[in-house]
Formats: C-alpha cells, sequence, structure tokens
C-alpha cells in the first residue's frame, strides 16, 4: 500500500516539473515575441491583414521602439494610420521610411500620392514624385498623382504628357483613362478627351461616373444625341446618391430633355424631395427658380451653410427683385461684396434700386458696367430706364438707340424712343419712332401703349404741320 502510495507521489511530482517546464517555455516564447521587432512586425502585418487596424498599429509600434531604424514597419503603419483617417500621422511616419531607405521607390511613391491628396504642399508632393519616378518609371499612382499635381498648377501641358504615359502602362484603369480625359478637357482638346473617356467606358461599361462625365464632355462638343444616349445608359438604382440623380437629372436638361431630369427628381423619395438642393435644381430644370414660397426659402436654407456664397446671394437678389425690392438690394449688395467685379451682380443691384425709385443711386453703378462691358444688354437698359425716370430724356435717348440696334424687334424701345422725343419737343424724330412702335407692336402684350400713342398722334401730327417743337441739337 505505502509502495503504491510513494509511486503515485512520485508521478505527481513528475507531471509538476512538466507542467512548470511548459509554463517557462511559454512564457519564454512570449518573452521572446515582445522583445523581438521582427516577431512583433510580423505579427503586426497579421492584424493588418486581418483589419485590426488598432491593434496592428500598436504592434507597430512596439517593433519601431525596439528598432528605430526599422523602414519597413515605419512603413506598414503608414499605411494602417491612412487606413484609420490619420494622414498627417501618415505622412510623417512616410517621410521616416525614406529617409531611412532612400532607395526605395514604392515608398516615396505612397508618400508622395498622400502629399498630393492633400494639396497643401504640392512643392514637396512633386520632389518626393519625381525622386519616385526616378526610382521606378512605371510607378502608375505616382505618375497620375504628378500629372494631377501640374494641372492643378495650369501646367496643362506637361499633365496631359504625364497622364497620357499613365495610360500606356499595363497597369492602367479605366480611373486613369476618365483622369486623363479631365486633363485634356482642361487643356482645351475637348475632342481628345471624348476619346479617353470613351476608352474608360470600354473598360468599365457599368460605371455611372465614366457615362455621366462622356455625357459632359459631349454636351460640350454639341453631341446632344450621344449624351442622351449615355444618360439612357446610366442604370440608377433606388439607392443611388441622390447628388449623382441630381447630376444626371441636370445633364438631362442640358441635353434638351428637361423633363426626363424632372421625372428623375420626382421620383427620388419624399425627403430627397425636400432638400434645398434638390429643390432649388428642379425649378433651375423647370425655368422658375426662385418663383415660389418653397424655392426662396430653399435658397435661404443654402445660404445659411454658405453665407458668402455670391451665386446663391445673386439668385436670392433676383428672385426678390419683384416682390421686395429692399430685400432684393440687400441680397445683391451682399453678391457684389462677396464678387466686386461681377457686373451681373452689380446690374442686379442697381435694378434693384431701380425698382425702388432710387434712379440716383443707380446711375453711376449702370455706368461703371457699361463702361466696363460695353455690350452689357441689362445694365443699358436700366441705365436708360434710370436716365427717363430722373426726366433727363436727352440723355436716356442715346442708350434707348444703343438698346433699338442692339434688339431692334423689340417694340417698347420705340415707344420710350418716342415719348423721350416728344418730351423734348423733337416731333418729327417721335413721329418716326411712334409709327415703328406701332408697327411691331402686339395687340395684347401692348395694347395700353397703342391707346396712348393712337391717342397721341393726330395732335403730333398737326404740331408737325405748323412746324412747332424744337429743333434737334443732339449729334
Amino acid at each position: 500500500m505505502s509502495g503504491r502510495l510513494h509511486s503515485k507521489r512520485r508521478v505527481v511530482y513528475a507531471l509538476g516539473l512538466l507542467a512548470i517546464l511548459f509554463s517557462f517555455q511559454s512564457a519564454l516564447a512570449q518573452s521572446d515575441d515582445e522583445t523581438d521587432p521582427i516577431k512583433l512586425f510580423d505579427k503586426g502585418q497579421d492584424a493588418h491583414a486581418r483589419n485590426e487596424l488598432k491593434h496592428a498599429i500598436e504592434l507597430y509600434d512596439a517593433a519601431i521602439k525596439l528598432k528605430p531604424e526599422f523602414p519597413e514597419a515605419e512603413f506598414q503603419r503608414a499605411i494602417a494610420l491612412l487606413a484609420t483617417d490619420r494622414a498627417a500621422d501618415a505622412i510623417q511616419g512616410f517621410n521616416r521610411a525614406v529617409a531611412l531607405r532612400p532607395d526605395w521607390a514604392m515608398a516615396y511613391s505612397k508618400f508622395g500620392v498622400q502629399l498630393s491628396l492633400s494639396a497643401t504642399n504640392d512643392a514637396e508632393a512633386e520632389r518626393i514624385l519625381r525622386r519616385a519616378l526616378e526610382l521606378d518609371d512605371k510607378d502608375l499612382g505616382a505618375t497620375v498623382s504628378l500629372a494631377v499635381i501640374r494641372d492643378r498648377h495650369r501646367d496643362h501641358t506637361q499633365a496631359v504628357t504625364l497622364i497620357r504615359a499613365a495610360t500606356s502602362l499595363k497597369d492602367a484603369t479605366a480611373d486613369t483613362w476618365r483622369q486623363r480625359a479631365y486633363m485634356e478637357r482642361d487643356a482645351g482638346d475637348l475632342k481628345a478627351a471624348v476619346a479617353s473617356i470613351t476608352q474608360a467606358v470600354a473598360l468599365a461599361p457599368n460605371s455611372i461616373t465614366n457615362r455621366v462625365t462622356r455625357a459632359h464632355l459631349l454636351i460640350e462638343t454639341g453631341d446632344r444625341p450621344g449624351a442622351l444616349a449615355d444618360l439612357d445608359a446610366t442604370r440608377l438604382e433606388p439607392n443611388t446618391k441622390v447628388g449623382i440623380v441630381a447630376e444626371v437629372a441636370q445633364l438631362y436638361a442640358r441635353a434638351g430633355k428637361p423633363e426626363l431630369g424632372l421625372k428623375l427628381l420626382d421620383a427620388l423619395s419624399e425627403n430627397d424631395r425636400k432638400l434645398p438642393e434638390v429643390i432649388m435644381l428642379r425649378a433651375d430644370i423647370a425655368g422658375d427658380a426662385g418663383s415660389s414660397v418653397e424655392e426662396r426659402a430653399a435658397m435661404e436654407d443654402l445660404l445659411a451653410h454658405n453665407p458668402h456664397d455670391a451665386t446663391l446671394l445673386g439668385r436670392l437678389g433676383n428672385a426678390y427683385r419683384r416682390i421686395d425690392p429692399a430685400k432684393s438690394q440687400a441680397y445683391y449688395a451682399l453678391a457684389l461684396q462677396a464678387d466686386p467685379k461681377n457686373p451681373k451682380y452689380a446690374t442686379g443691384y442697381a435694378a434693384a434700386l431701380i425698382q425702388a425709385r432710387k434712379f440716383a443711386e443707380a446711375e453711376p453703378i449702370l455706368k461703371q458696367v457699361t463702361a466696363a462691358t460695353p455690350g452689357d444688354y441689362t445694365a443699358h437698359a436700366n441705365l436708360a430706364l434710370a436716365l427717363y425716370e430722373m426726366k433727363r430724356f436727352a440723355e436716356a435717348l442715346p442708350e434707348y438707340e444703343w438698346l433699338a440696334n442692339a434688339k431692334p424687334e423689340i417694340a417698347a424701345t420705340y415707344f420710350f424712343i418716342a415719348t423721350a422725343h416728344d418730351n423734348l419737343a423733337e416731333y418729327r424724330p417721335a413721329l418716326d419712332a411712334y409709327e415703328k412702335f406701332l408697327s411691331l407692336a402686339d395687340p395684347t402684350t401692348n395694347k395700353l401703349e397703342i391707346e396712348k400713342v393712337n391717342l397721341r398722334l393726330p395732335g403730333l401730327r398737326a404740331q408737325i404741320q405748323r412746324g412747332d417743337g424744337a429743333k434737334q441739337k443732339r449729334p
């Protein structure tokens, strides 16, 4: 009995020793892993592959702490940081990687591409990208990014040269060809741009972006049927982003099929239809932007998020011009402040002043516009009206005569010319202008003016027969 007990104790003792040994070996192995930068780096890559990015970064950090000169770990850590939206930290990591390994083409490429995306230091990004291409002139990402930088700086010749080199590479994609189309368009070569986007469509025929881009370019070339064919081939799913639907709707309108654009917008969900940008686009396509309370409210909602948007301010100025001159004047003043060189806003501001019967304030603004843009019909029309309303008929007449030369088919112009001459007692030219007005006037639209002219003509003819009136001294 005691022998069996003694034997049992020896077995237990032996098992205990084995357990201690295994535990020691496991702890030793774990200790080795925690102090070996290569093993930590490998574990980091494994975690990275499983998309466990936070853990991967921790492991890369640990490896770098143990081995500060570890370019591969810096590079992989930077890639992981990019995936977690830590671009600034990633750029620092790429910088350390290329400093440690200055002949590493891929690291230079990734570094330069990321710098180019930030668009904050194009000079440095270009330096890094050119180094990447010195090391590997077949690097697609570096070539495209360098082309983008040159295009951004309006160096269209070099941008096109680079992007064409990119599309000649074996790993060029539909995206590469689409980028080429953009840059060729920027360079003013629409024909080449259409050819390039057609290649992109051939490589990815189901891409909405490619179809929409080609529709844009075809409209610019005047090929509306071609653009419509691309738009019809664009398969918009029920969950397609509202921005894409809006873009396609706008293109339908530009291609001459506004009803198809409106149909797309009307098929959006109720919530999407209530979006201010959708309300505005629908109004634009329908040709009644700003004519309803809802549309004006939509513009003002958009303006709340973009208070210095000159286009929105100008559109609101136009929308309120007839219904609320004071509000129109205020919006146009802000638009002009945001974009002082835009004659459209200056003219709109002056028109709002005229609507409020502030003719003297409108006059100098309109004279500046007509001096800067002599062909601006709207500015001339408003200046003529301001001078006429201030009873400065002799000064108003040259403006109205300019309007008559520019658009001789508009009857109302001759009515103002006639009444201006009449007020100046220049009866013969007044009669000629009245008769020209009657020959062009619409019986419905111009009914009131026609009646006034018919009442005036007998007396005017009698005055001419008597030799009454002033002699016209103006040149």
